[in-house]
């Protein structure tokens, strides 16, 4: 029987556990994956909401002013911005103040979404404590941030950002970049997050599994799907772990701009398989936020490729996703 040879570095960065592997790995491979591991905390020390002098925060400190960013950061509110564009206002990063009124103000741990096929993690942080809140208000008037791509400069406008889920998949991206060199199967993966190289270690294809965003109970399996991926990318957006008491009521991290509050559409995480990291991220996020009234037509007038677990716990599948899904659970819609 022949052993599949992997080389895997493993980090924390951006309040999740990060994993790089890569198969048969060449001599190479070790740098590579320093290299790889690298990017996540290259882009976590540029766009960190979490230590007020990193570059994000000091542009944030005054949001009307022009500020010169390290390219990173550039790039991230350059992403952001492409993306708010693209999603119609869907994916908004201006809603910073919203979460952190929300009592999200502080790190959490992340480790929920769509992973690697293997026995799942759990988060052993502390959730934020309550903050007693103004009204809900929805985000003002349209984004028009200033950019100057020679300069690496930016006026971010009248609010402040968060760049966090953003960032998490230019993270990604650039760490796949990076281990596409050596020519050989390889997996990223970081919380919801996660690319992946080649076919997989057994030439089949990466086996990636969907939790389930909704309580454990007795009835129901860890996944609700597995993908069958190959050179591609994969992202999930769900209140699975990061939810919190807040005003006596449960509120999470995907902030509807259109309310100025937690959205409340009938979902419960939305996974999305695309070519690239980061916008795997900015339309499991704007898809979670446009609800499930509306996700299938979205999906079909954009031909996504995504999966949804709602409220009531069953499973849709754009046509798009149908043909990475190898496996549902009984619940499935």
């Amino acid at each position: 029987m022949t052993t599949t040879m992997t080389s895997t570095v493993r980090l924390r960065a951006m309040a999740t556990d990060v994993t790089l592997t890569v198969v048969e790995a060449a001599e190479q491979a070790r740098p590579a994956l320093d290299r790889a591991a690298a990017e996540f905390t290259r882009i976590e020390a540029a766009c960190t909401r979490f230590d007020p002098t990193s570059p994000l925060m000091t542009a944030n400190a005054a949001p009307q002013e022009r500020h010169v960013l390290p390219p990173e950061c550039f790039e991230a509110v350059a992403e952001a911005w492409h993306a708010y564009q693209q999603t119609e206002g869907l994916f908004d990063p201006r809603v910073l103040d919203t979460l952190v009124r929300l009592g999200y103000d502080r790190t959490l741990s992340f480790a929920g979404g769509a992973v690697a096929v293997r026995p799942p993690l759990t988060s052993d942080e502390p959730t934020p404590g309550v903050r007693p809140g103004a009204p809900d208000r929805p985000v003002a008037g349209p984004w028009r941030p200033e950019l100057d791509a020679a300069r690496h400069g930016v006026r971010l406008g009248d609010h402040p950002i968060d760049l966090g889920g953003i960032g998490k998949g230019l993270a990604v991206r650039r760490a796949a970049t990076e281990l596409a060199t050596l020519g050989v199967p390889f997996l990223v993966e970081a919380g919801g997050d996660l690319a992946v190289g080649g076919d997989g270690p057994d030439g089949e294809g990466w086996l990636i599994g969907v939790e389930d965003p909704l309580p454990v109970a007795d009835h129901r399996p860890d996944l609700v799907a597995v993908l069958r991926l190959a050179d591609l990318s994969c992202a999930t957006s769900s209140v699975r772990v990061r939810n919190w008491q807040a005003d006596g009521r449960t509120v999470h991290h995907l902030i509807d701009p259109r309310t100025g509050d937690s959205s409340r559409t009938g979902l419960r995480s939305v996974t999305v398989v695309a070519t690239d990291a980061a916008a795997a991220e900015v339309w499991s996020k704007a898809l979670f936020i446009l609800g499930r009234a509306d996700i299938g037509a979205a999906c079909r007038a954009r031909d996504l490729a995504a999966l949804w677990v709602q409220d009531d716990g069953t499973v849709g599948a754009s046509a798009a996703m149908r043909g990475h899904v190898v496996w549902e659970a009984a619940h499935a819609a």
